[in-house]
C-alpha cells in the first residue's frame, strides 16, 4: 500500500508559479505521475517522471512551463509550475505507478492516488 500527500496548491495569478509537493509513503523505486481535474471535466495527464528521474514526460499544453522533478533521498516528487494560466485551473493529483520504472501518461497503469490538492488561476 502506497500513500501519496499531496501540497503546495493555492490561488495565484495568471503568469504566476506554483510548486506543487509529493510525499509517497515508503521507498518510490518506481513511476511516478501528476494528473488534473479541472470542474466539469475528466482527469488528464501532466507529467510523469521515471524512477531515476531521467525519464520524463509531459502533456503538450504544459510543455516548456511545468517541470517534473523527483528527489529519491528525500522521497519526494515536485511539479514545478511557471507562468501559471487560467486553463491550468484544477485539482492536481499525485500518482504512482508501482509496476513500471519509466515515465508514461497511461492513466489507469497508476495504482495509488492522492487526495488532491486545488490549483486555481485568477486572470
Amino acid at each position: 500500500q502506497v500513500q501519496l500527500v499531496e501540497s503546495g496548491g493555492g490561488l495565484v495569478q495568471a503568469g504566476g508559479s506554483l510548486r506543487l509537493s509529493c510525499a509517497p509513503s515508503g521507498r518510490t523505486t518506481y513511476t511516478m505521475g501528476w494528473f488534473r481535474q479541472a470542474a466539469g471535466k475528466e482527469r488528464e495527464f501532466v507529467a510523469s517522471i521515471g524512477w531515476s528521474g531521467v525519464s520524463k514526460t509531459y502533456v503538450d499544453a504544459v510543455k516548456g512551463r511545468f517541470t517534473i522533478s523527483r528527489d529519491n533521498v528525500k522521497n519526494m516528487v515536485y511539479l514545478q509550475m511557471n507562468n501559471l494560466q487560467v486553463e491550468d485551473t484544477a485539482v492536481y493529483y499525485c500518482a504512482a505507478d508501482r509496476e513500471r520504472v519509466i515515465a508514461h501518461s497511461r492513466l489507469g497503469d497508476y495504482e495509488y492516488w492522492g487526495q488532491g490538492t486545488q490549483v486555481t488561476v485568477s486572470s
